[in-house]
């Protein structure tokens, strides 16, 4: 336990503009919200922050994890944070404070119960995950990567332009895992003349490569042409991958992400559940367990894969190509004609059975990954799908979560 520190000073919590990628996951998180941005940068009230620590575990880059001993009258002004591009060096405290004795009880430790209210997912991996390596390459140092291949995956006939881009890094080494995620720098600058910050986007290959033992990876990219309210507006990054053509070089930083990993003992089942681009995790983990469908290690896959349509479902051709005893694919189609609208957490509800015998399974791993919205309604299929059983969920959901067997990647 740390001792506490003199009331005069402030151990003030801070985030790293040259490494934050702006993914909005520390706000989301921050049950007191201390934590809010504007266009250039994510930022900590000293005045709301307790230093409960829930914003750190599910901060996909670190960036989160910095802090600074300040004298309190010092401390850094929300506008003053607003405006940096790197993080200021650490001033030693004046002499009056530093030679003041802290006191030696009440610790700053974060309450548990802190981190619970307010994650639904776990905030460690799995116990058998792989070492993830973290920001190799930064904002200051991106690497440059090659496009060899960009197609669309989606039906030409949709509004949905979904594209699968694949990367090249040559000789330069980028490991990755499934589950994590790089950070793209699109070219140009914002309205107030600053270069874009980086966008982040999933891997949808396997460890090894979208092209086994290449130095390689892919994305799944849509097409941003509205916002959330359908109003017109034209995503940045999105449209600039998609427009990419072979041979086109782009800039990236990352890998990121530690603890939305796949398990990789032996027998490790893994269900898994999605909408639209959320489809790339979930891609990269079956390649990983298809390539090797040989040696007896896997266990089993449940999938619950979410779209308007068959034709603007990514990937539907080659998912449909996979064995039916390699994977158990349910379908939630909410627009395709003559069908009644159906959506993932229907599906887990009819497949009720087969989901509580993986979720009695400790070898099981839940992932889910598109829109925030769909976390309520997952979380909401999977109590019922425990109480119909006469268990209790709140008991269950958080065992899932203390394993490292449930996770959520949602924006």
């Amino acid at each position: 336990m740390n001792a506490a520190l003199p009331v005069a000073v402030l151990k003030q919590h801070l985030i790293d503009p040259e490494i934050c990628i702006r993914c909005n996951t520390c706000e989301e998180t921050c049950p007191i919200d201390a934590i809010t941005h504007d266009s250039n940068n994510y930022v900590v009230d000293p005045d709301i922050c307790n230093g409960c620590m829930a914003c750190v575990p599910p901060c996909p880059t670190g960036s989160i994890d910095n802090w600074r001993l300040v004298a309190r009258s010092d401390a850094y002004s929300v506008q003053e944070q607003l405006g940096w591009d790197e993080l200021p060096r650490e001033q030693p405290l004046p002499d009056a404070l530093a030679a003041v004795e802290p006191a030696a009880d009440a610790a700053i430790d974060p309450a548990p119960a802190a981190q619970a209210s307010v994650t639904p997912g776990a905030s460690v991996p799995p116990w058998s995950a792989a070492h993830p390596y973290v920001n190799l390459y930064t904002h200051k140092t991106p690497v440059t990567a090659t496009v060899v291949g960009n197609y669309r995956v989606t039906g030409a006939d949709t509004d949905s332009d979904i594209h699968h881009i694949v990367l090249d890094f040559g000789e330069l080494p980028f490991p990755v895992l499934e589950g994590q995620s790089i950070g793209i720098l699109p070219p140009g600058t914002d309205a107030q003349g600053r270069p874009h910050h980086a966008r982040q986007y999933s891997l949808a290959s396997p460890r090894d490569g979208e092209r086994a033992g290449y130095n390689n990876l892919s994305l799944t990219v849509k097409r941003v042409i509205e916002d959330h309210q359908g109003q017109p507006v034209s995503g940045v990054c999105s449209n600039y991958l998609c427009d990419l053509a072979r041979n086109d070089t782009v800039q990236v930083i990352g890998p990121f992400g530690h603890t939305f990993l796949m398990p990789n003992h032996p027998g490790a089942n893994l269900i898994m559940i999605c909408t639209g681009t959320g489809s790339a995790p979930m891609r990269a983990m079956t390649e990983r367990y298809r390539r090797r469908i040989e040696t007896g290690e896997n266990g089993r896959l449940m999938l619950f894969f979410g779209a308007r349509t068959e034709r603007e479902l990514p990937y539907f051709g080659p998912l449909m190509k996979l064995p039916r005893d390699f994977i158990d694919i349910n379908l939630a189609l909410s627009r395709e004609a003559g069908q009644p609208k159906r959506y993932v957490q229907d599906l887990i509800r009819e497949r009720a059975a087969d989901v509580r015998g993986l979720l009695a399974d400790r070898n099981t791993c839940i992932y889910v990954c598109g829109l925030k919205g769909m976390e309520v309604g997952v979380l909401d299929a999977l109590r019922d799908v425990t109480v119909q059983a006469g268990q209790d969920w709140t008991i269950l959901h958080d065992v899932l979560r203390r394993e490292g067997r449930l996770h959520f990647e949602t924006y």
